[in-house]
């Protein structure tokens, strides 16, 4: 196994939870965390009984567990958060903002490729779009950090279908379930985003007022 994957399972030991960066890994019984559930390092099982973690380690800690999530890094992140902020007011303003930025996290293409099932993860769904194996609207985009907007078919191209790591879509599509905000279409490898996604939507395993929070400082 590669060092990054090894480094991928160390993160999943660090949070305390699968967070899905290693999809083959994660559900076979050789997962570090299902062995080793502790944090990394010598003291990992000691560290448990430390003392309560402060308020900005915990919004620290959310605002690493998103960015390894979607894979995006610290300037997009911190960009994303602050549009977000800039875009709402009112009473519902701190609600709403964490709606906007969780509908910006789904919409990213490397996203959407995976939760199309198109790819197991997000790293690999990152690197298809990478390689240009995938169409927004019948035209080649290589940029995983593509917002998909409502409408936009996003398809494997068809020149990429007959890869090794396409072959087996057809079995594994029709037993994929997508999210309310997107169609599938099995035979096309195409899907649709047909609405905004919900910050209930995402499913994250992440307190995304604490990532405001730590950006709001």
């Amino acid at each position: 196994m590669k060092a990054t994957a090894i480094n991928r399972e160390k993160m999943c030991r660090r949070f305390g939870q699968k967070l899905g960066l290693t999809p083959e890994r994660c559900a076979s019984p050789k997962c570090a965390f299902t062995r080793r559930s502790y944090a990394p390092g010598a003291h990992g099982q000691n560290r448990r009984r430390r003392k309560k973690v402060s308020e900005y380690g915990q919004q620290l800690s959310e605002k690493q567990r998103v960015r390894l999530l979607y894979g995006v890094s610290e300037q997009a992140l911190k960009r994303s958060v602050r549009n977000a902020l800039a875009r709402v007011q009112g009473p519902s303003a701190a609600s709403n903002a964490l709606d906007v930025i969780a509908e910006q996290l789904e919409r990213r293409l490397d996203n959407v490729v995976f939760r199309l099932g198109f790819a197991p993860s997000r790293t690999i769904a990152r690197q298809y779009v990478s390689h240009g194996h995938v169409l927004v609207n019948g035209r080649r985009t290589t940029s995983p950090a593509y917002l998909v907007r409502n409408g936009e078919a996003v398809a494997v191209r068809p020149e990429s279908r007959t890869l090794t790591a396409f072959s087996g879509l057809m079995t594994t599509l029709p037993k994929h379930k997508t999210p309310d905000w997107l169609s599938l279409d099995v035979r096309s490898m195409s899907g649709t985003l047909t609405a905004p996604p919900m910050r209930d939507d995402a499913m994250m395993p992440v307190d995304l007022a604490k990532i405001v929070e730590f950006y709001a400082r």
